[in-house]
């Protein structure tokens, strides 16, 4: 009878043990703290602080992680990080659905915003090439866009995943591809090209910063159609992939790991919440890119100023 008492204790024992460590392991899944992804560019960078300001002031621990659009996926799918505030269907949308329909993700709504990321050019070079933005100009000018006597074009590109080299070899363009680091590189080469009125190609996107302070337009390449990246057959180019241009009224979208979807429900319905459009965009790039804020300050600034909109955005779950 001893030995069934202490066979009984110990079951009782190990039973209040395992209950005391899932007690404890929920409660430290409940603490963990929301990681957000920050790219590189002015708007993904604050308004990923603005979504951490709001977190910590419901009183959760925010952490940012600071990773390659390229990368993030990953992340996102293995538990190393829980959200995204911007995804963009010109440059993101293959990734984004491959890990929907894994399951991997959890989408968590649009913005207002309707986007568009392509190749750009200031207005004034339309004075030396009359014929933009038609994609059909840039061979006919494709010397106005070289830096050496070669009379081959430069695009500059932004060291995001895109498909030019495909569009470059399907189109015909003569024009080589050079990438840039980052969004600052870029800005750096648009900027010295716009002060010299000199022509200058180069990727670009909206809603954007850029349209508040340079006038361009993008370059108008054949209508984009699912079928431009899966059937050679389709386009101008019965051989090669990628004939057309970007699509031109693109979803940008919020994502959360599955993790953040189990562990904090306040956390996801605010995320998805969040909402902002065009204007809106541009506005928050700009306290950066114009008025020279630090992405924090630029966050907070935005904050005090919009008070009553970001505060509709917090879910009843967190009340």
């Amino acid at each position: 009878m001893l030995r069934i008492n202490l066979i009984l204790l110990s079951f009782v024992f190990f039973v209040c043990s395992l209950s005391a460590q899932n007690s404890t392991n929920q409660i430290q899944r409940e603490h963990q703290p929301i990681r957000i992804i920050t790219n590189n560019w002015a708007s993904q960078k604050v308004i990923s602080h603005i979504v951490g300001n709001i977190y910590q002031q419901l009183g959760f621990e925010v952490s940012y992680l600071e990773l390659p659009t390229e990368g993030q996926w990953f992340a996102l799918k293995y538990n190393k990080a829980d959200i995204q505030v911007e995804v963009w269907e010109g440059s993101m949308a293959d990734k984004y659905y491959q890990l929907k329909e894994e399951n991997s993700i959890i989408d968590a709504g649009s913005h207002n915003a309707k986007t568009r990321e392509e190749w750009w050019f200031p207005s004034y070079v339309k004075a030396q090439c009359p014929n933009l933005p038609k994609w059909t100009a840039l061979n006919e000018c494709a010397a106005l866009f070289s830096d050496e006597n070669s009379g081959r074009g430069i695009y500059y590109a932004g060291p995001w995943e895109k498909p030019d080299r495909a569009r470059i070899r399907a189109l015909k363009l003569n024009f080589k591809l050079i990438t840039l680091n980052s969004s600052d590189e870029l800005w750096d080469k648009l900027t010295e090209a716009y002060t010299q009125k000199k022509p200058i190609l180069l990727f670009n996107w909206t809603p954007n910063w850029v349209n508040a302070k340079y006038q361009g337009e993008f370059i108008e390449f054949p209508d984009y159609d699912i079928e431009c990246e899966t059937v050679p057959e389709w386009g101008v180019n019965k051989v090669f992939l990628y004939d057309c241009g970007n699509p031109k009224s693109a979803w940008l979208k919020k994502i959360a790991s599955r993790s953040l979807a189990e562990r904090n429900s306040c956390a996801l319905n605010t995320l998805k919440n969040v909402n902002l459009n065009n204007s809106q965009f541009e506005e928050i790039a700009a306290l950066v890119m114009i008025k020279g804020l630090t992405i924090e300050k630029a966050a907070k600034y935005w904050l005090s100023e919009n008070q009553s909109l970001w505060r509709s955005w917090i879910s009843k779950d967190c009340r």
